[in-house]
């Protein structure tokens, strides 16, 4: 019997989202925000996964059971924040008590501010749901009232300004996310040791088992589906605990591997850069240089 593929429901538009949910023309085509107090029942076109070609923000609470993100679930019940960028699957949970605030934004309303082009280094719209931002109550207030400051604009006075006004507070909120998940990312430091001890586990039992001549270097994906954190979450964590992502300790470990049998065999440079994964050597002797300040033979000759 073949498997039956999820659906989903796709808008193309702001104005269509607001029609399924039964609510009024949005006041501007490119953003709006949505009071969650307000959706009393979810119309069917909300059973399935959706799509929306907007950033989305949302802050939840009062919401008992597991949201669906990606192919994550989420209790939300705590009061929580979760960012969604164009284009991903997200699914609303089907209970009538829900509150909080909705925030979409088309990236056509950031052209001509420097926001265009810095939102894509905001990494938490790469995180899973099971990564939400944690707010303590006086976070809460913080992004409430930067919700509250954007529901106002919209409802009371669209002007030459209006555009200029609600950017920069999509971009106070992210500056204002930027901390606070650098604040989660100390209060959670004992969780987050120990899964950086579960990575030295996981790269140290691969390069034992010389997996890389088959499967080449491990991948920050690779890692990420082993710990079941999304890479750029995975990276963030490993830079707040660290000082480098996720790909720089993937290398640093291969050179500690490379040292070790650049050291302890008489395996060419050669030998050794395709028994790590490497298909070319060069790039094994550039990475090694560029990590030691030695060439791979210079290392050598130094133990003799």
């Amino acid at each position: 019997m073949k498997k039956e593929e999820p659906t989903h429901r796709k808008f193309d538009s702001l104005h269509d989202f607001h029609r399924a949910l039964g609510f009024p023309t949005p006041l501007h085509p490119m953003v709006s925000i949505i009071n969650l107090a307000d959706v009393s029942i979810l119309p069917e076109e909300f059973s399935d996964m959706v799509i929306l070609d907007y950033y989305k923000i949302a802050y939840k609470t009062n919401i008992d059971s597991k949201i669906k993100y990606g192919q994550n679930h989420y209790d939300f019940g705590a009061g929580n924040l979760i960012f969604t960028a164009p284009n991903q699957l997200f699914e609303s949970p089907d209970e009538i008590k829900r509150s909080g605030y909705v925030l979409l934004f088309h990236t056509d309303f950031l052209l001509s501010y420097p926001l265009a082009k810095k939102i894509k280094d905001y990494g938490y719209f790469s995180y899973a749901a099971n990564e939400a931002l944690h707010l303590s109550d006086k976070e809460k207030n913080i992004i409430v009232s930067i919700f509250n400051i954007i529901l106002d604009e919209l409802e009371s006075r669209i002007d030459d300004f209006s555009q200029d006004v609600i950017v920069s507070q999509i971009e106070l909120l992210l500056n204002y996310c930027n901390r606070f998940y650098k604040r989660q990312f100390i209060t959670r430091k004992a969780v987050n040791n120990s899964l950086l001890q579960k990575l030295e586990v996981i790269l140290d039992d691969y390069f034992k088992a010389e997996k890389t001549s088959a499967h080449g270097i491990p991948t920050v994906q690779y890692l990420a589906e082993l710990v079941n954190l999304s890479p750029g979450y995975l990276s963030d964590m490993l830079r707040s605990l660290t000082g480098q992502n996720a790909q720089q300790h993937i290398h640093n470990k291969m050179i500690e591997k490379a040292k070790e049998l650049l050291s302890t065999t008489e395996l060419t440079v050669s030998e050794i850069a395709y028994h790590l994964g490497f298909e070319h050597p060069q790039s094994f002797s550039k990475l090694f240089k560029t990590k030691t300040k030695l060439s791979p033979v210079d290392f050598r000759h130094s133990f003799n």
